[in-house]
């Protein structure tokens, strides 16, 4: 049966391409170097944890609002950042260019599995190779859990979501570099290229409005600091996956083999043109959850259900510089947390230099426009924004913010036996897989 078939065929390309990534150096090199690296930053972490819990003498103010999420999860799981970016596309070049250069991808493609299905069985065999290279990060955070320390399920999970996505797009960047570079080395410089691209846009972003801030947004590590402050954003986390999968689509055209070069081009530009065109339309969507548990990225359910009685347009304009301390303030404590409520809500930055030191008398202000109304405010406090902003829609502030105040999980930690089972054990364990990963396969 045609079924019967096709399936067995997958079952056998899958086989292939597990051998073809076992037998990558690079594969072995990212599982080798991933545990000291997770090792490194659990470490640093929990010994900065501990201090901050008031270990060792150190001011027990600290320990109040202190969060796992902050101390531990995101310092830890910051290897793979690093790992994803300059280690994983290195594998996924691999297993696509080593194909394509051996002339086996023109032998596949003439079987009844289909180019489509072929990539899916990659990115399947990449993932669970990323299964692999995972273990250290939930064994650091098992370690974690053994030493009593505490850990949210949800913003755990997020942190573990927005670090899946970005090994899914930068697999699929992989695969676009390799498809039209026409060795692995070529593809890996392109690739990097456009990883650093993103943290060039990042940059330029800073402290600006307009499209270049809008399109900032969704560069991996913007999107990564999201995931991190616990903000599971709708507009986010489709943009991911449409620009993994219109990065999959471009490599998709540009290997098929019975296409003309202008065709595949054409195809390949259309791809990404109907990427960006999706991701300009999902990006208009506000919903999200605040899945941290202290609510770090949303106001007092009090607030929220007052701001959403507001029906006419909101726009503020900050007169601040990218570099001053103050708009970073305003950022994170009212005008995240608007965009999320507010359905009509824009920002404009009016300043014109990065630091603020050339700019006019009226640098520093902060103006709030509702419907027709207009103020003027310097505080960046959240209180006092809000209720300029009550004022302004003639909404009636909500009572006392009866919601329970986030005491923290202070615990002054020894990381015992973490050194050894990262530093020497997790190495140990790879290097043995590597040098008897032949015998183990052939079975």
């Amino acid at each position: 049966m045609p079924s019967r078939k096709n399936a067995s065929g997958i079952g056998a390309l899958f086989r292939l391409d597990l051998g073809e990534l076992l037998a990558a150096r690079s594969f072995w090199l990212l599982l080798a170097m991933i545990g000291p690296l997770v090792g490194q930053a659990f470490l640093t972490a929990v010994a900065s944890y501990a201090e901050a819990s008031g270990a060792g003498g150190g001011p027990a103010a600290l320990a109040q609002g202190l969060s796992p999420l902050d101390g531990i999860v995101v310092p830890t799981f910051g290897a793979y950042d690093l790992a994803v970016t300059f280690l994983l596309p290195f594998v996924a070049i691999r297993l696509l260019a080593a194909e394509r250069e051996s002339g086996a991808a023109l032998l596949l493609s003439q079987g009844r599995i289909g180019l489509p299905a072929r990539l899916g069985v990659k990115l399947a065999v990449l993932g669970l190779g990323g299964l692999a290279a995972a273990i250290p990060g939930l064994l650091a955070l098992a370690i974690w859990r053994s030493y009593g320390g505490h850990l949210a399920t949800p913003e755990t999970a997020n942190v573990l979501l927005g670090h899946l996505l970005h090994a899914l797009l930068a697999t699929g960047i992989a695969f676009a570099a390799a498809s039209v570079c026409h060795s692995s080395a070529s593809a890996a410089i392109a690739t990097l290229g456009l990883t650093v691209g993103g943290w060039a846009l990042d940059f330029i972003a800073a402290g600006r409005s307009g499209w270049v801030a809008e399109a900032a947004r969704f560069t991996p590590a913007a999107a990564l600091r999201r995931f991190e402050q616990g903000d599971l954003a709708l507009a986010l986390l489709a943009a991911l996956l449409i620009a993994t999968l219109g990065a999959l689509g471009f490599a998709a055209f540009e290997l098929d083999p019975y296409a003309g070069p202008k065709k595949r081009q054409v195809r390949a530009a259309l791809s990404l043109i109907l990427a960006l065109g999706a991701i300009a339309a999902v990006s208009t969507l506000r919903a999200g959850w605040d899945l941290a548990e202290d609510h770090r990225s949303s106001f007092p359910r009090a607030d929220e259900a007052a701001l959403r009685r507001i029906d006419k347009p909101m726009q503020v304009s900050a007169n601040l510089a990218a570099e001053d301390p103050r708009l970073t303030d305003l950022e994170r404590n009212v005008l995240s947390k608007l965009r999320r409520v507010l359905p009509d809500f824009s920002v404009t930055l009016a300043a014109a230099g990065r630091s603020g030191l050339f700019d006019g008398p009226g640098y520093g202000e902060v103006w709030y426009q509702v419907g027709e109304k207009r103020a003027m405010l310097r505080s960046t406090i959240e209180p006092v924004v809000l209720a300029q902003i009550y004022e302004l829609a003639g909404v009636a502030p909500p009572g006392p913010d009866t919601d329970p105040a986030y005491s923290g999980y202070p615990l002054a930690a020894v990381p015992r036996g973490a050194a050894l089972l990262f530093y020497l054990a997790w190495p140990l364990v790879a290097g043995l897989a590597f040098f008897t990963r032949d015998r183990w396969r052939s079975k």
